[in-house]
């Protein structure tokens, strides 16, 4: 890491912030400052709470009996031999359900706990509460379940053939989204040279840090309280009362410390099974997943099969693009209907394309369920494109980077779904910016980590060869299609200790992105006060949707910023009361309200809100958008646009097949860098994860659905050892329509680091390397054959 550039030109015309009701600096910690997270110190030192750290007096310890079968019928389940063990409270079934059967996030299709069937490897089939967790296990085990064996349903591909057995009554076919754009019969005319690449991706864990967990407690008033690590408060509310067969104000949940989620949180995992437990029981009921179970309790990435074909003229301009996505969705269909949208907005990459045709299928198979991870599908068919497009350069004979200059999507490109770019789209600048960095080091120097395969000692110098990539990702941000997009927050303001103080409560999961601290520096810039304490997450509050589509940052600052202005109302009009001032003369500065023209004191805030503290709530929107034409694939679905760059120089190994990336660089359009810290941690992991999709993560699952590497001795991440130097250029293009000018900054990296990387491999070893994450065969026998 070589630091954040901004690049944007001068800083004065990118950065100015119009504070509301604030005159003069804000306080330490505000808007635009490299702010101290809160939990910062707790988690490096190892003190955090996480949810899997909470108990409560009284509580027992809960598992899940799972299915070993991708594909079952459930004849029974006897529960005779767990229940006669000693310290065992509960063995509980479907038909101990108190409510609906069965949730999902856009359809109610995933059972609470199976019926009658079983549709994917580790279905949950019952639960255990026993005094530790050791017992509750071994009782698990104790669970006797009669099952008739099925051929699972296990290629999705062949999931589309009428001939195939439905995994659900309905059919296989999760959604089907078609975008036609353009007069593609007259564009196959124009076009000089065309391309075709089919393209694969495996499936991706989101391999976050903290597995599932969650303390269940009763309340007296016959509900209970949840305290668990999620993504979306409300969406888990809204699926898991009815479940409960309670109200909704009578199961309140509380955001516990949440170790990752990338997606892998926004689906329920153990919410309903701990509540019933402790329903059931009427003590509190602990479930704690280990990580070999965590792999069956959560999506993962949606694997993809895609087919690219790309038009241009001999000068390089795009005439067309005709591209097929096929996402596997596993068992149920989580977050697949809106995972194979966003792939498809997205198939025509960051470019100005006059003609399109994209066909996207989601189908459900037998393997495990997929759904929402950090790019939520446009880092598939990002993949596709980016590579498609160095395929495209090739048959041009020209420079991968000048082919992607030509085409580069501006303000005012037409999407392929007819909505028109009307925010910044620096794409160009990013591409030179990557471009134009100085290369890295000739690799001449011989280290423990300088070679492929590093302190494994194995490559020989002389046969390494050096390539370079690069990639552009374009993503919509915030919620699209017509989705209602809300964030909520409520604002205090009062006096402790003879000084104003702040507390700020919304429902926004802090997931590690940094939501609390861009919280607290809101508050301090609009109310002038140093002392904001955020409040736990809980649904005590409104919905402030959901911890995805790198939207967190742009409505809670909305919903926040909001509440501040109309508190900061109400305490100005109070000093103007006192003091016969106008309002509009008063602002508050350092804790205090003074007069704008002079700076003169009126009175300290602390006084004017000491026997009467000031709360507002607010609730935030973005402007609406609207769902896309079912035949043709045309609306504007999106509210914003964000892109970054990678530029990717690796060296191989081709004879072993081992790789080593030599350098990752970036360049993102942020809108503001609220906090240019968190700015950088978002990219560089962004960058990471993307980097760990294109060489080694990869949940493996066999022809039978079950999953053949649980655990992270078999499921590769990157470690300290796979990262390279990452330089990165930011941006701050402020995005008209956002508070301060924000944007999304976690998910964009995602997108483009990849095709990078797997492009570099491409221009090292002349391969065609079709599939995502490359293993050291793909290179080694390939190589051998060229």
């Amino acid at each position: 890491m070589t630091g954040i550039q901004n690049a944007a030109g001068p800083r004065s015309a990118t950065s100015t912030l119009t504070r509301g009701t604030a005159a003069g600096p804000a306080p330490r910690g505000g808007v635009g400052d490299d702010a101290v997270r809160p939990d910062g110190h707790l988690k490096v030192t190892g003190r955090f709470a996480y949810s899997s750290d909470l108990r409560a007096e009284g509580m027992v310890w809960a598992t899940t009996v799972r299915s070993p079968h991708a594909a079952a019928r459930i004849r029974a389940i006897d529960t005779t031999r767990a229940c006669a063990v000693p310290g065992v409270h509960a063995v509980l079934t479907h038909e101990d359900v108190p409510g609906a059967k069965t949730y999902g996030m856009k359809v109610a299709d995933q059972p609470v706990l199976a019926t009658d069937r079983v549709r994917h490897q580790g279905e949950p089939v019952a639960l255990v509460a026993a005094d530790d967790p050791e017992t509750a296990r071994r009782a698990a085990g104790l669970v006797d379940v009669a099952y008739d064996v099925q051929d699972p349903v296990t290629d999705a591909a062949a999931a589309l053939d009428p001939a195939t057995r439905h995994v659900h009554e309905g059919g296989n076919l999760v959604r089907r989204v078609r975008i036609v754009h353009g007069d593609m019969e007259r564009a196959r005319q124009e076009a000089d040279v065309v391309v075709t690449g089919d393209y694969t991706m495996g499936m991706q864990d989101q391999a976050f840090l903290g597995p599932e967990s969650g303390l269940a407690v009763p309340a007296e008033d016959g509900g209970v309280e949840l305290y668990v690590a999620s993504q979306w408060l409300h969406k888990d509310l809204e699926q898991l009362a009815p479940c409960l067969g309670l109200p909704e104000d009578k199961v309140r949940l509380s955001l516990a410390g949440v170790g990752g989620a990338f997606g892998g949180r926004e689906d329920l995992s153990v919410h309903v099974h701990a509540c019933m437990l402790a329903l059931a029981l009427g003590r509190p009921v602990k479930m704690v997943y280990n990580r070999h179970e965590s792999f069956f309790g959560h999506v993962h990435r949606h694997p993809a099969r895609m087919r690219f074909e790309h038009g241009a003229t001999r000068d390089g301009r795009l005439v067309f693009v005709d591209a097929h996505l096929l996402l596997d969705g596993g068992a149920y269909a989580s977050t697949s209907p809106v995972v194979i949208a966003n792939a498809s907005y997205f198939a025509a990459g960051a470019y100005g394309v006059p003609n399109a045709r994209i066909v996207g299928d989601a189908v459900f198979t037998n393997n495990p369920p997929c759904g929402a991870m950090r790019g939520f599908g446009a880092v598939q068919s990002a993949y596709g494109v980016e590579s498609n497009m160095d395929r495209l350069a090739a048959a041009l004979g020209m420079d991968p980077v000048e082919l992607r200059l030509r085409n580069a999507m501006t303000t005012g490109t037409v999407l392929p779904t007819g909505q028109a770019v009307d925010g910044p789209a620096p794409v160009a600048e990013l591409l030179r910016t990557v471009r134009d960095r100085p290369m890295p080091g000739g690799g001449g120097e011989v280290g423990p980590y300088s070679l492929p395969g590093g302190t494994g000692n194995t490559t020989r110098a002389e046969d390494v060869r050096r390539g370079v990539g690069y990639a552009v990702g374009v993503k919509a941000i915030g919620y699209s299609g017509g989705v209602d997009d809300v964030s909520t927050a409520r604002v205090t303001l009062s006096e402790a200790a003879g000084r104003a103080a702040v507390a700020v409560h919304t429902a926004a999961a802090e997931c590690g992105q940094g939501v609390t601290t861009v919280q607290a520096q809101i508050a301090r810039t609009e109310l002038g006060v140093s002392d904001v304490a955020v409040l736990t997450a809980d649904t005590r509050v409104g919905d402030a949707g959901s911890a995805s589509a790198s939207r967190m940052t742009w409505m809670s600052s909305g919903a926040v910023q909001g509440a501040c202005r109309q508190v900061a109302e109400e305490v100005l009009e109070r000093a103007a009361h006192r003091s016969g001032t106008a309002a509009a003369e008063l602002a508050l500065v350092g804790g205090a309200v003074v007069r704008r023209a002079t700076g003169e004191a009126v009175a300290p805030v602390a006084d004017l809100v000491r026997d009467d503290p000031v709360e507002r709530e607010h609730v935030y929107r973005h402007r609406p958008t609207e769902a896309i034409d079912p035949e043709t694939g045309q609306g504007d679905a999106h509210i914003a646009f964000a892109f970054c760059a990678h530029r990717a120089v690796v060296d191989v190994d081709p004879e072993l097949g081992l790789v080593r990336v030599v350098e990752l660089a970036a360049a993102e359009d942020v809108g503001r860098a609220m906090n240019p810290r968190a700015v950088e941690g978002q990219i560089e992991g962004g960058s990471v994860q993307g980097l760990g999709l294109a060489l080694m993560e990869e949940v493996q699952v066999d022809d039978q659905g079950r999953v053949r590497n649980p655990s992270f001795t078999d499921y590769l991440i990157p470690t300290i050892a796979d990262v390279p130097p990452m330089p990165l250029a930011v941006f701050e293009y402020p995005h008209p329509d956002s508070p301060y000018g924000v944007n999304g900054v976690g998910e964009p990296p995602t997108l483009s680091s990849t095709p990078a990387i797997l492009n570099a491999l491409r221009d090292a070893t002349g391969l065609d390397l079709p599939r995502a994450p490359i293993r050291p065969g793909d290179i080694a026998l390939g190589a051998a054959d060229y």
